[in-house]
Parts: structure tokens; sequence; C-alpha cells
């Protein structure tokens, strides 16, 4: 095969080199040093927020939101279902049950449900909200922003007041999004609820090889989620540990990286703009399928784009779509398998499941790296086109 039209690649075309040899140069490559604490400032002042942590992982970063958020063995964590399993995972290193929620359109948390699930489920004493059945507490909502689509945060907001749920934004695929109108305008996603998780992976908006970072409403509480990070280390000299820790730190090569990534971050964001309008305008009249949208009132980071597959005049495997298309130099993807039918959690309560299913088995993520070329674009259109109308029963 000649030519590959990527998925989703990172974008090094700042100062990355300059600050990673720079830290090689001082001798700070490891959990300490100079750029872990300008990432965290930089991320902070973008975010608005007071204070941030730097961790490993967006995955380490949810975990670490779950513990300051006190859930224990045996209590329930509203989840999504449509969503990457690391936003989960976290749940059960607590030995806590996840309870998987229904999307919306939007492919994000559906608050109707939501809502309905605390009031035909559940059972409410003015402190408690309490699961009918298993009589376990329902602790908290792990809400994600899915491919940078803000969720209906005030509806969510509105219903974790009403029942004392805390909010766990998993904002790794939209820093960046803000709303632009309502209750929260110039707000950020992951700055809403009560903490919020951001993951610099390398196919994200900016990366740092691996890592992400955690912010809070509190500070004190983003600081103890910093402290716990480390080992929990109240001397370090002496190595004294009054709390179990964990080895969730980021490195100062990777915030090196970081930091040069977040001084192009307005560009990508811009750049994601741009590149999705072309491909608006060559899927134009497609009837075969259609770009999904964005949630009205906001400014999305537009990190992924997804096209809706009718699946009513396309019944092809999205395995044999993908295929076609690798072939023809085109790189795409499928959405994630459902989680609660993954192995792991087939025996977790599954909510009222009906859109969740229908996007998982129409949407296609198709090629939406920064650096993509209009020409890349028309092509990569062109052949995604080309296949489902191939592969296309009429």
């Amino acid at each position: 095969m000649g030519r590959l039209i990527p998925l989703s690649i990172p974008n090094f075309e700042g100062n990355e080199k300059k600050y990673v040899d720079d830290a090689l140069e001082q001798g700070w490559v490891s959990t300490g040093g100079a750029y872990i604490s300008k990432l965290e400032e930089q991320m902070a002042k973008f975010l608005k927020v007071e204070r941030v942590a730097a961790c490993q992982s967006g995955t380490a970063g949810l975990h670490l939101a779950l513990l300051e958020c006190g859930v224990m063995p045996g209590d329930m964590i509203i989840v999504p279902t449509l969503t990457f399993i690391a936003a989960v995972n976290p749940v059960r290193y607590q030995f806590a049950e996840p309870v998987f929620m229904d999307c919306d359109d939007s492919l994000c948390m559906d608050p109707v449900k939501l809502r309905k699930f605390c009031e035909e489920e559940c059972e409410f004493d003015g402190a408690v909200l309490v699961h009918d059945t298993s009589r376990k507490m329902v602790k908290a909502v792990v809400v994600v922003h899915v491919f940078g689509n803000l969720a209906d945060m005030e509806a969510i907001m509105d219903i974790a007041a009403q029942y004392h749920l805390k909010v766990i934004e998993d904002a790794t695929e939209a820093l960046g999004t803000c709303y632009t109108a309502g209750r929260y305008a110039g707000k950020f996603a992951g700055t809403i609820g009560d903490f919020g998780a951001y993951s610099f992976n390398g196919n994200k908006i900016i990366t740092t090889g691996g890592g992400g970072v955690v912010t809070g409403r509190n500070p004190e509480s983003v600081a103890h989620m910093q402290y716990l990070s480390t080992q929990a280390k109240d001397d370090p000299h002496y190595y004294i540990h009054n709390e179990i820790g964990y080895n969730y730190r980021m490195t100062n090569l990777q915030a090196a990286l970081g930091v040069a990534q977040m001084e192009e971050l307005p560009e990508f964001i811009s750049r994601k703009h741009r590149n999705l309008d072309l491909y608006r305008r060559e899927f134009e009249g497609f009837a075969l399928g259609k770009l999904l949208s964005f949630r009205e009132g906001t400014s999305s980071n537009q990190w992924f784009y997804s096209l809706e597959i009718d699946r009513e005049k396309v019944a092809a495997s999205m395995r044999e779509i993908i295929t076609k298309l690798q072939e023809r130099g085109v790189q795409t993807r499928a959405i994630w398998g459902l989680i609660h039918e993954q192995l792991p959690y087939q025996k977790s309560i599954a909510y009222e499941m009906e859109r969740a299913p229908y996007y998982s088995n129409c949407i296609l993520n198709i090629p939406c790296s920064t650096q993509i070329t209009e020409e890349e674009i028309v092509y990569a259109a062109e052949q995604i086109k080309a296949v489902l109308t191939e592969l296309s029963v009429e």
C-alpha cells in the first residue's frame, strides 16, 4: 500500500525538542523538575482554575478523583457505557460497582435516564441515595465528554445536587471545550463538576506521550491528589508516609513535551474546526452517512469526527468497512464496544440501553490529525463515500 492517512497522530511542530533537550541537559528526567510545575501552571491558567495536579494518565486522574470522593468498596458509581473502558476501570480499582447509563444523541450520558434511575430505582432520605434492590449507596457520577462534545452538564449538575452525588468529569477528550451560553458560559469541560480529569495520550489534541492532569473545585483536594500521586510523601528526606500513595506522578520529560504542546493548543483547536468544515463540505448531500454535530451553546475542541452511517442502506460490518478503507490508505476506527457488554462488566446493572447500542453500530471515526491537509481530507472523504456506496444495499 502506498499512501496512508492516519486516524489521529501527534503533532510536534513547536518547541517540543527544545524543551525536552533542556530537561535532558539539566538531568531532570523523572518525577521531579521545573517543567512539571510549569505545565500545571499553564493548565490552571488555561482552564481558569486555581490548581491542577499532573499525573501519569487520565485513568490515574480519574482514580485519584474517586479516592477524593471517598468511594469505598460496595458503593455504586453511575457511568456511561458508550466510552473507553478506562473511564470505568478505576471504579473497580476501588472495589465499587458501576451502574451503566445510556447515551443521548450527543453520545454523552443521557440525563433523562439518569434522573429516571435515581427516581425510580433508588430511595433518597434527604442525605443518601440508596439503590432499591442491592441497598448499596450511590456515591457519584462519572460523566464523559465524548470526542470533545460536552455532556448536558446543566441537567446533570441539577440531578447531582438534588441527590447529593459527586460529579467526576472525564474530560480526557475535551481539553479546550467550553460552554458559550447558559449557566456555565465560559466554563471549560472538566471544571464544572467536583473533579475533572484530562488525558495527554498520543492520540489526544495535545500529548505528553502518556500523562494527564486532574483538577477539582476545592484546591485543597487537588493538593491532596497531588500528594497521593507521589506515594504520599510527608517527609521526602526521611521517607515518612502517613497514607497509602500511588506512583501516579508525571515525569519531567513528559511535562517538557506538554509545555510545548500547550503553546500550540489554540492553533490545534482552530485546525480541528477548519478541517471539520472541509469534511462537511465533502459530505454535504451524501445519502449514506452524515457527520455528527456538537452541542449547541458550546465551543468544542472537535477532537474526533464521527460519521453516522445509515444502517438501513449500508449493512456491511464495521470491520469490513474499516478493512476496505485501510486498503485504500484511509485509517478509520469504530466506536468502542459497549462496556456493559464486556466480560468484566456483564453482571453489572445496565439501565434502559437504547441509543448506545444504535450508535455503537453506526459510528465511524475518520482521519482528524491536526496536520492533515485539505488534499488528504478530500481523498479520505472520496474513499469513504466510495466504500460505503460499494457496500450499500441499494
